[in-house]
């Protein structure tokens, strides 16, 4: 398999471009599809994820690839920070996103808006913490995005990175693999309006270089105390790296 993969494959526009296209086609059904596909898992996931950051109390962070806002939301009920951004290259996302932030009384801590996570317009610095779920494979440049969020995190600031694994257990690996690449796919083909995503899924998580490959590219960039938890026997992982 190409150590790149894209929705669409070769044509005119890149991978960031083809990766903002699939989800504004998908994001009506996005909740759905999450809880469906991962039998709820995905809530345990996220929760997980933001209890991690629990020891260095960040009063701000940043979501990138925030979906409809699930994990900025669970970092507001967790953590209590003062502020909270929540930024998708989805138009489509951003909108859902900011009527639910909106319905549940937050528009005043968390604030939803379109960015480019390998271009942020933030300052140097400017959080102590920054997350990513199920984000970093959609990355356009890889290392280019994780560069960025290391220069807006602080200089004691936290990256929490929440992203899909591929078990490496017999014989949950082969059953994790069958599900992934064709049942998933059916059902994604059955009631998204994109039949490509989700096997865009699956090969995305082939290529995507975890476990102890990702823990190489973020010290790379330069994070340190650079650390990884899998869940539910490896199907994702958290990435834990600070900035000092």
């Amino acid at each position: 398999m190409a150590t790149e993969v894209t929705p669409y494959g070769s044509g005119s526009q890149d991978k960031k471009q083809q990766v903002t296209t699939m989800f504004d086609k998908i994001a009506p059904i996005y909740d759905l599809l999450n809880g469906l596909l991962s039998l709820n898992t995905d809530t345990y996931w996220r929760r997980r994820t933001i209890k991690s950051l629990a020891d260095s109390s960040p009063k701000t962070l940043l979501d990138i690839a925030t979906g409809t806002a699930d994990l900025a939301i669970e970092a507001h009920k967790q953590l209590n920070p003062n502020k909270i951004v929540a930024l998708d290259i989805s138009p489509k996302m951003i909108e859902l996103a900011k009527k639910k932030i909106t319905k549940k009384e937050l528009a005043g801590i968390i604030t939803a808006e379109v960015g480019d996570s390998e271009n942020l317009r933030f300052e140097d610095g400017s959080f102590d913490a920054v997350t990513v779920s199920f984000g970093v494979r959609n990355f356009g440049d890889l290392k280019q995005g994780l560069a960025e969020i290391y220069r807006v995190l602080d200089d004691k600031g936290t990256l929490a990175v929440l992203e899909f694994s591929k078990p490496t257990i017999f014989p949950f690996r082969q059953i994790f693999n069958f599900y992934f690449k064709y049942i998933l796919p059916f059902v994604g083909k059955m009631t998204s309006k994109d039949p490509k995503a989700y096997k865009y899924l699956y090969e995305s998580v082939q290529v995507f270089p975890d476990y102890e490959d990702f823990a190489i590219i973020l010290k790379e960039i330069g994070f340190k105390s650079v650390s990884w938890t899998p869940l539910t026997l490896g199907i994702c992982t958290i990435y834990l790296a600070s900035k000092d």
